[in-house]
C-alpha cells in the first residue's frame, strides 16, 4: 500500500482527480499522528526524536531505519502503516514533501523539501536546494507560519539513523545467532567442507539446510557430506523443510530428522533440536502437533520449530492464535519491498508486526536479511525484486528492532541471484540457471555481512554507524547490473519496473574525513562524504561501457581502497537471456 500511495502523491501537483485522492487520505489523518518534522531545532510545543525529528509533545516519536523518518503516533503503539497508507504531518501546521522512493517527510513552511535521488533518507529540509540535492514533491502546504531560523540539514551519505524500538527483553536462551539459508543440492564432500569453512569465516553460525526432498540418493548423500563437513570443522546446521514443493507431510519428517539431530553439528537451542521450514501455513496447526512434534516428544526429543508460514491465509495477524503449538516464527517474504511497478525501500512492518506478537506470546521471531532476487527460467519464472540498497538496509532494520534471531536468504541460491557464497556447477545442472549466474561472483558482498554478524551478535549495536571495519581499513562493496533496464527485454521480467540504472555501493569506514568516489564508463557520477560505520547509495548514472568502479580517498587525498567491476555494460542483450545479475566487487 506505501509504494502504490507514494506513487499517487508524487504525482499530485499535475493531476486534480489524484489530489482529490491525497485529500482523502488525508481527512482520515488522527490528531498528532504522520510524519516528523525535520528540523535540527525543535520548534515549540514539539519533542526532539532524536537524528533531526521533531514530533508534537503529545506525540510518541517511532523510528523506522528503512529510509523513512520518523512517524508520529498518538499512543504508544506503532502507527506507521496507518501513516504509510494515509500520508500526513503530525501537524497541520507543517508542510507534507515526498522525497527518495516517494517517502514522506515534513518542513516548515517558507523552508524547501530537497532530497537526493536514491539515497536512504527521505529528505531534509532547506532554504534553498543544494548541489547533489533534487527538489521534493510539495503535496499540502502547511498552515503555520513561515520558519524563522534555518535548520541544520543532514547532508551526509551514512546510513538513515535509527533509534531503537521499544520491545521486550530477547529470550535469555538466545545468542543473536546469524544463520544462512543453504539450498541443498548435488555436491561432493569436497565442496561441502568448504562450503562450510567459509561459511564459518565469515562469521555465520550455522546453515539453514532448505531441502523438499528427503529420500533420494543425491540429497541424502548432500546432507551427509555436509553434516560431516560441520562435525569435523566446528559448524553448525539445522534442517528448513521446503514444503513449497508439496511433497513432504509433517509426519515424514521425525523418522528423517532422527538420522541427524544427535550429530554433534546439530544446531540446538536449550538442547532442543532448531527446525524450521519455507512455507508449510497449508498445514494445520494440529497436522504440525500429531505428525512432526508429538512423534518426537514421544521419543523423548522436544523439536524448537520456528517456521516460516508465509503461505498462510491469515499471515500474518493473529500468528500465534492460529499456530499455538511452534516456538517462533520466521518471516521470509519480508526480506524485500513489496512486488509492484513503483520503487519502494524495504519495510520491516512486518517483521516488527511478528516480532510484538512472538514477544507478547514468550516465543521468538527470526528477521530475514537478503540482497535482491532475479530469476530467469522461462513460464512465469523471470522476475525482479529491488537489490538497488536493500542489504545495508536490512542491515540497518536488524540492528534496530533486535530480532532473537536472523537468516540470511541466502549462502548459494544461484536460481534466485540471492547468493553471497558458493555454487557449485552440478547444483544448477540440467537447469538455465547457469545462463544467468557463472561468472558472477557475489562474494564481494561478504565484506558487508562480517562486520554486520559481528555487530548484531553483540546485542548493543542500534544503528548503521556501529557495523566497524574488523581493523583499520575501510571495507565494502560495489554492484550494479550489466544491462540497462531499458533493453527491449526488460519488460519480460515481472517487477522489472522497479529497477535502477544506478551504481550501488556499502562501505563501512573507521572513522570520518573519508570520501566515496562513484564512476561509470570511467565518469565521476558521484562524490560523496563518508562517516563512521555503515555507508551506502544507489548512484543514478549507470551507462553503456566499462569503468564501473568506486574510490575509497582518505582526508590526504590518496585513495585507499577500490573496487572495480569486470564487467561492461550493454544497453540490449546480446542472447536469449536477460540478465539482470549483479556483477559484485568487494574493496581492496
Amino acid at each position: 500500500m506505501r509504494a502504490l500511495v507514494s506513487f499517487i502523491v508524487a504525482g499530485t501537483l499535475a493531476s486534480p482527480a489524484v489530489s482529490a485522492v491525497v485529500s482523502s487520505l488525508q481527512n482520515r489523518a488522527v490528531a498528532g499522528q504522520g510524519w516528523s518534522l525535520q528540523s535540527s531545532t525543535c520548534p515549540s510545543g514539539t519533542q526532539s526524536c532524536g537524528n533531526g525529528s521533531c514530533c508534537p509533545a503529545t506525540s510518541h516519536c517511532q523510528a523506522t531505519g528503512n529510509g523513512e523518518v520518523t512517524a508520529c503516533c498518538p499512543t504508544t503503539s506503532n502507527c506507521r502503516g496507518s501513516v504509510e497508507g494515509a500520508p500526513s504531518c503530525a501537524s497541520p501546521a507543517w508542510s507534507l514533501w515526498t522525497g527518495s522512493f516517494g517517502n514522506g517527510f515534513c518542513c516548515e513552511v517558507g523552508l524547501t523539501g530537497a532530497f537526493i535521488p536514491g539515497g536512504s533518507v527521505a529528505g531534509v529540509c532547506v532554504p534553498s536546494v543544494p548541489s547533489g540535492y533534487s527538489t521534493a514533491s510539495l503535496v499540502s502546504k502547511g498552515t503555520g507560519s513561515p520558519a524563522t531560523s534555518v535548520p541544520a540539514s543532514k547532508t551526509t551519505t551514512s546510513s538513515a539513523q535509527t533509534t531503537v524500538r521499544s520491545t521486550s527483553t530477547k529470550s535469555s536462551m538466545l545468542p543473536f545467532s546469524r544463520f544462512a539459508h543453504y539450498m541443498v543440492g548435488s555436491m561432493t564432500a569436497d565442496e561441502a567442507v568448504q562450503d562450510v569453512k567459509d561459511a564459518k569465516a565469515v562469521g555465520f553460525d550455522a546453515f539453514a539446510l532448505n531441502t523438499h526432498d528427503i529420500t533420494s540418493p543425491w540429497a541424502l548423500n548432500a546432507t551427509q557430506y555436509l553434516f560431516d563437513a560441520a562435525d569435523q570443522n566446528g559448524f553448525k546446521l539445522f534442517m528448513s523443510f521446503d514444503m513449497s514443493w508439496r511433497t513432504i507431510t509433517p509426519s515424514q519428517i521425525p523418522p528423517f530428522l532422527l538420522n541427524y539431530i544427535s550429530r554433534p553439528s546439530y544446531y540446538t537451542i536449550n538442547g532442543r533440536p532448531f527446525v524450521s521450514t519455507y512455507d508449510g501455513g497449508f498445514i494445520a496447526n494440529s497436522d504440525w502437533v500429531s505428525g512432526f512434534q508429538q512423534p518426537l516428544q514421544a521419543q523423548g526429543i522436544n523439536p524448537y520449530f520456528v517456521p516460516s508460514f508465509g503461505d498462510w491465509s491469515g499471515w500474518p495477524d493473529n500468528f500465534f492464535s492460529s499456530y499455538p503449538s511452534v516456538d517462533g516464527v520466521f518471516s521470509w517474504e519480508s526480506a524485500w519491498p513489496d512486488p509492484g511497478t513503483t520503487i519502494s525501500n524495504v519495510s520491516d512492518t512486518v517483521d516488527q508486526n511478528l516480532l510484538q506478537q512472538a514477544h507478547a506470546a514468550n516465543k521468538v521471531f527470526m528477521m530475514p536479511v537478503s540482497s535482491f532476487q532475479f530469476k530467469y527460467l522461462g513460464a512465469g519464472q523471470d522476475w525482479y525484486r529491488i537489490g538497488e540498497v536493500n542489504l545495508p538496509q536490512r542491515f540497518e532494520q536488524v540492528l534496530a528492532l533486535k530480532p532473537d534471531l536472523v537468516e540470511l536468504i541466502t549462502w548459494n541460491d544461484a536460481g534466485e541471484g540471492h547468493y553471497v557464497g558458493n555454487f557449485f556447477p552440478e547444483q544448477i545442472a540440467g537447469s538455465t540457471i547457469g545462463d544467468y549466474a557463472n561468472g558472477f561472483d557475489h562474494t564481494g558482498w561478504q565484506q558487508l555481512v562480517t562486520p554486520f554478524i559481528k555487530a548484531y551478535k553483540s546485542g548493543t549495536a542500534t544503528s548503521g554507524s556501529q557495523i566497524l571495519p574488523p581493523g583499520s581499513a575501510p571495507v565494502g562493496s560495489l554492484w550494479y547490473r550489466t544491462l540497462l533496464t531499458s533493453a527491449s527485454c526488460s519488460p519480460s521480467i515481472q517487477n522489472y519496473q522497479q529497477g535502477q540504472d544506478t551504481v550501488n555501493y556499502a562501505v563501512i569506514l573507521p572513522s570520518n574525513g573519508y570520501t566515496i568516489k562513484v564512476y561509470s564508463n570511467n565518469q565521476l557520477i558521484g562524490s560523496f562524504a563518508g562517516s563512521t560505520g555503515l555507508n551506502y547509495r544507489a548512484v543514478p548514472g549507470l551507462s553503456v561501457g566499462g569503468g564501473q568502479y568506486i574510490q575509497v580517498v582518505n582526508s590526504a587525498g590518496s585513495v585507499v581502497a577500490t573496487a572495480t567491476g569486470t564487467k561492461q555494460v550493454a544497453a540490449q542483450s546480446s542472447n536469449a537471456t536477460c540478465n539482470w545479475n549483479y556483477e559484485v566487487v568487494g574493496l581492496s
